[in-house]
């Protein structure tokens, strides 16, 4: 199925006031290219409101939400207040998550439910080690943990996203072959499909492996990648609107 793709930014821990410039520069070119394809960037927490309101109607996104709307959890925060800062998107899930604060599948699912049942976009991450792939077990495992993580209940789809990042791809350089890649968002899309049905098939699922200028047309051109989830390559207009760009033509 033919989608707009969609090329979202996470800046991880990176950014402050001193970079909105950039954030500028990118919500600018997007707007050219409205309609041909859809631009986010996920920033820290404390960027979120600044950022927002220097680019009214671009999308600015958070990086993670608790899956309660209040309470005593000391450091974290919950949908409300990323609608109040401004954020219209959040990543659940990435890898960096799952295993510096130990996320499992069922915190994964619960976070997506949180943001959707909110009205946030969500981009939902999946992926294997190293170690799982070179044992044979790639796609069993994200198999398995889409299965686990895709949220349930009465939801908007069309603003659900799935990121698959291999997790020995992310700011490492190196980048799943065309052949992995197709293998695995294919796989993913199956799943998918046995979740939601028919439905399922228009889900936009994600490559988020080192995406660069250089390699994102031929990502692009992948069966089933729906666009794309950068890291490092977003954090500098100069080095995120190429991949856009690419995105719009593809």
């Amino acid at each position: 199925m033919d989608m707009v793709k969609l090329i979202a930014g996470n800046w991880k821990m990176h950014g402050t006031s001193a970079d909105l410039g950039e954030v500028r520069a990118i919500a600018t070119r997007a707007g050219e290219l409205a309609g041909r394809v859809e631009v986010a960037l996920c920033v820290p927490a404390t960027l979120i409101h600044r950022a927002a309101e220097a680019v009214p109607g671009f999308a600015i996104g958070a990086q993670d939400i608790h899956h309660k709307d209040k309470g005593a959890h000391t450091g974290d925060v919950c949908a409300a207040m990323l609608h109040d800062a401004g954020a219209t998107v959040v990543i659940v899930g990435h890898s960096e998550r799952r295993d510096a604060h130990r996320e499992a599948d069922a915190d994964v699912r619960a976070k997506a439910e949180a943001g959707l049942g909110a009205g946030l976009s969500v981009i939902l991450c999946i992926g294997e080690s190293l170690d799982e792939r070179e044992a044979g077990r790639a796609v069993a495992t994200v198999s398995a943990q889409v299965d686990a993580s895709l949220p349930q209940g009465e939801i908007d789809l069309s603003q659900l996203a799935l990121a698959y990042e291999p997790i020995w791809a992310i700011g490492t350089g190196r980048v799943a072959g065309v052949g992995d890649i197709e293998e695995m968002h294919a796989a993913i899309r199956q799943r998918l499909v046995a979740a939601y049905g028919q439905a399922g098939s228009a889900v936009r699922i994600l490559y988020g492996g080192s995406v660069k200028p250089d390699n994102a047309a031929e990502i692009f051109a992948v069966p089933e990648v729906g666009g794309a989830l950068v890291g490092g390559a977003s954090l500098k207009a100069a080095d995120f609107l190429p991949i856009v760009e690419a995105g719009a033509a593809a």
